[in-house]
């Protein structure tokens, strides 16, 4: 009995955190948004100029996160190599 309405404490008190947490949020595509504030205009600004990519996704994508993308690529291809390992495996006898 104890178990169990500790538990419904912390899932109340969890789920006020996250409430209050879900309010504090700007609106969806504010542009006044801490995140929009720091690195975007900055890349809107000299991607073109840094990198010489006219295509400002790509040279996000493929110069300043770079790394970032081929470790990507790397998972996704490992994934790949797994699913097809399973499924064009030995067949059973």
């Amino acid at each position: 009995m104890y178990r169990q309405l500790a538990l419904l404490m912390v899932l109340l008190v969890a789920g006020a955190i996250l409430t209050l947490a879900v309010t504090d949020m700007p609106a969806f595509g504010d542009p006044g948004a801490p995140a929009h504030r720091h690195v975007a205009p900055r890349y809107i600004e000299m991607a073109y100029r840094e990198t010489g990519v006219p295509n400002m996704v790509t040279a996000i994508l493929a110069d300043y996160r770079g790394y970032d993308t081929l470790g990507e690529l790397t998972v996704m291809f490992t994934a790949c190599a797994a699913v097809l390992s399973v499924l064009l495996g030995r067949k059973r006898r």
